[in-house]
């Protein structure tokens, strides 16, 4: 596990005499393949960003990617500023929370003794883990209705006050869940537990959509979607199978568990939404794999390759009813952040409990724990229920605590105006469109002969009457167009509409 390869690290800094680093001391198949393994997570952020715009109106889905990227770049300064420091340094004198000793990166590249990596590739590794947790929650931030500034306040804040104790409980030896011996072993509930809860409790505080254009409302573009999880899949797969840290058998096997998760989470879910409409819906597919390799992140490393088809099943199956609970709380989730990440880490966590192998925890030639159920270690489900109802609790609290502040700061309101969301947060907080051709559509009503309005030739009323017969024209001849301009702008002319219709 995480902690037990950060203890090997642990030692008396030494002090090089001379101006030549020594890297004789580390391991370089190691130390290669967690710098690999860095660059490869990251591209799951525009993995989130391609996936949460496809998902969008056409009128936000730049917006989406917007803050994917911005958010994960607000996680890299937060953790060279005091994130790192906070969630990982061995100084500290308590169970909760890290001190400042890493504090802007200083006596970051100081060799420590004992060490098979330098510290510097460790908290490469895990900034990752901290991107892409910013990002998942970032698209919950603005969902359509959300504005960007208060977005990236709130998500500095989250990451040291909500992340990083969390990271610090069960990833630090001086953790009180790792001293309970809790099974996470790719973040189940940092990641997961943490970005499925809290943005569900951001959506809430931003309140439902207005109802305009959401009576029809479907995913804008579903090859989006499919891109977005091509690109997340890869990056899982080294999210995953490197969080042994360790180059070791352990990696291919996390891989594995990973695959097999993803594969079985996206049949299941498919099969269940067919069952409904009779038809193989893409954004189904797409849906179920996300909820197996989320319930794959905490499992993966922890139980054997069986275990991981029965967790497919159960998360896809499970997630795909727990996107219901929003319609009863009235939260629109716009992104089901909640069912798709924070059900599935639960699950995941859970089946630690009930499937976890000693053997398979043991794979890394370094972790020592005594495994689940299948080894007889029955007080492990009470250790990891315990763990999964403080990550909830205590992320639900502090992000409600944020958002009610940030809320009241003038300035740092969290919702854009009525008007600002029906023409798009696009146009809102960018001023920049995903698709060229939204803007035009917009003032489809002002066009006219640019030459006769020159001569004075058409007056505003005639001009008027020349647009509407264009737009019955164009909608005639191109009704789907007009469909995505609807949906876009909000408005189409009257004439227009009682002709369609």
């Amino acid at each position: 596990m995480l902690q037990d390869l950060f203890k090997r690290a642990e030692g008396p800094i030494v002090e090089g005499s001379s101006s030549l680093y020594d890297n004789s001391a580390f391991d370089a198949a190691q130390l290669s393949m967690l710098a690999i393994a860095s660059a490869m997570i990251w591209i799951m952020i525009p993995g989130l960003g391609f996936l949460y715009s496809g998902l969008a109106r056409r009128k936000s889905a730049l917006s989406m990617l917007w803050v994917c990227f911005m958010g994960s770049m607000v996680g890299v300064f937060q953790w060279y500023f005091w994130g790192y420091s906070l969630a990982f340094s061995a100084t500290a004198s308590n169970n909760f929370i890290g001190d400042l000793h890493y504090f802007g990166f200083k006596k970051i590249n100081h060799f420590v003794e004992g060490a098979t990596y330098p510290t510097v590739v460790y908290a490469l590794f895990q900034m990752q883990f901290l991107m892409v947790t910013l990002a998942i929650v970032a698209g919950a931030t603005t969902a359509e209705r959300g504005r960007f500034l208060p977005g990236m306040v709130f998500l500095f804040l989250w990451a040291t006050v909500v992340y990083c104790p969390v990271v610090y409980w069960v990833w630090n030896p001086n953790g009180w869940a790792a001293k309970w011996g809790v099974l996470d072993y790719a973040g189940g509930g940092p990641v997961e537990i943490l970005s499925g809860c809290s943005g569900f409790v951001y959506s809430a505080f931003l309140g439902r959509r207005r109802d305009s254009g959401l009576f029809n409302y479907r995913a804008h573009n579903i090859s989006f979607i499919m891109l977005g999880l091509t690109l997340l899949y890869v990056g899982w797969l080294f999210f995953n199978g490197m969080s042994c840290l360790a180059v070791s058998v352990k990696v291919p096997y996390a891989m594995m568990n990973t695959h097999l998760t993803g594969a079985f989470g996206a049949m299941t879910w498919g099969i269940l939404d067919w069952r409904m409409e009779k038809k193989w819906s893409t954004v189904a597919l797409c849906s179920g794999c996300i909820s197996g390799l989320v319930a794959a992140t905490p499992a993966s490393g922890c139980i054997p390759l069986w275990a991981s088809v029965v967790l497919g099943v159960v998360a896809g199956a499970v997630c795909n009813f727990a996107t219901g609970f929003k319609y009863l709380v009235h939260v629109d989730d716009s992104l089901d952040v909640l069912a798709e990440h924070g059900v599935a880490g639960i699950v995941g966590l859970l089946f630690n409990a009930l499937f976890g192998d000693k053997y398979v925890i043991g794979l890394d030639g370094i972790t020592e724990h005594a495994g689940g159920w299948l080894n007889h270690n029955y007080k492990q489900l009470y250790i990891q229920f315990a763990y999964i109802i403080a990550c909830i609790a205590y992320s639900s609290g502090v992000t409600a605590v944020l958002c009610f502040a940030i809320n009241k700061i003038p300035g740092l309101h969290l919702r854009i105006t009525p008007q600002a969301e029906e023409n798009g947060v696009d146009e809102d907080q960018i001023g920049e469109f995903a698709y060229d051709y939204v803007e035009v559509r917009r003032d489809f009503l002002a066009w006219s002969d640019p030459q006769q309005e020159n001569e004075g030739k058409v007056s505003p009323q005639q001009a008027t009457s020349t647009h509407e017969v264009e737009a019955n024209h164009a909608s005639e001849q191109y009704p789907e167009v007009m469909d995505a301009a609807e949906e876009t702008s909000g408005t189409t002319s009257t004439s227009v509409r009682e002709k369609r219709e």
